[in-house]
């Protein structure tokens, strides 16, 4: 069992770049903390960080990666693109790399399929939509300043949509999405496979307070292995063919998460997690000015 190297693990995205199979992920990562976490991850052997300038910690992100002595070749940094800046992806991936501090983003995705009017967050462009939006991110393929673009938490219908428009020469390389499993969402993975785009689940452990982390379930299998629900959970995508991103600014966690070698799930296992019947979403879409999820996933 010592030689599975669960975090050595990669997956081949569509351009032929692999993507490391667990990511440190910093979405409501307070400033003052993400730096020291993303410090922490990649001295523990993290070698995958997930940001966005929405979160407002781009900065931070670049001085955790710096101070952790990691070269920067060695890491593969996602950031995204911010709804507002929809009508501005040149000037918004300029913007990213200078907070950031290097010359190039391993992968850019759209954040949301939102084209939110920068004058007020719940208003949409009338003249411009996601669709939109691609057709600039496309033109930054070959500028050295990334090195795959994707999007994220697109359903089924917007893929749909986008794939299928003339505009659209550049398949994604990832649809980032919420993923555990109170939101498996096999329709759209199943989707996103058959496109040859790679999924990669935020939120694998369910968030802050999350009802995975006492259930009777997961409880039990962790104790078969002698490892933690947080440890099954990340297996559990693993094994299933998504990268994972648990969120974490604590490094005694953050090197838990990373503690996963040797390990495996058994079939039963895995169907016993999903069959798990409790749904919940970590991150819904009634904050933005249009609909975004459609039920269309499972």
């Amino acid at each position: 069992m010592a030689s599975i190297k669960n975090t050595a693990k990669t997956f081949k995205l569509n351009t032929g770049a692999q993507i490391p199979a667990i990511g440190l992920g910093t979405w409501q990562s307070q400033p003052g903390e993400v730096g020291k976490a993303v410090e922490a991850a990649l001295r523990a052997g993290y070698r995958h960080i997930d940001t966005a300038f929405a979160y407002g910690n781009e900065k931070e992100v670049g001085e955790g990666m710096k101070a952790s002595g990691v070269p920067r070749e060695q890491i593969f940094l996602t950031t995204k693109l911010n709804n507002p800046d929809h009508k501005r992806v040149a000037e918004a991936i300029d913007q990213s790399l200078k907070n950031l501090g290097t010359s190039y983003v391993d992968l850019y995705l759209m954040h949301w399929p939102c084209s939110t009017d920068p004058s007020d967050n719940m208003k949409h462009y009338p003249d411009w939509d996601f669709v939109d939006t691609w057709r600039e991110l496309q033109k930054l393929v070959g500028t050295d300043k990334v090195r795959a673009i994707g999007v994220s938490n697109f359903a089924i219908k917007n893929l749909e949509r986008l794939l299928n428009d003339p505009s659209c020469k550049i398949v994604p390389a990832v649809n980032q999405i919420e993923l555990h499993p109170g939101n498996p969402s096999p329709k759209l993975i199943a989707y996103n496979a058959s496109k040859g785009i790679h999924s990669s689940g935020y939120s694998p452990l369910g968030s802050t307070n999350s009802p995975l982390s006492n259930n009777s379930t997961l409880e039990g299998i962790a104790k078969t292995k002698g490892k933690t629900p947080a440890q099954i959970l990340l297996l559990w995508g693993i094994q299933k063919g998504w990268s994972v991103l648990p969120k974490s600014v604590t490094p005694s966690r953050i090197e838990a998460n990373f503690d996963i070698d040797g390990l495996s799930l058994t079939d039963e296992e895995i169907a016993k997690i999903d069959a798990m019947p409790d749904r919940f979403k970590v991150c819904g879409d009634s904050w933005l000015p249009i609909k975004v999820f459609f039920g269309d996933d499972e």
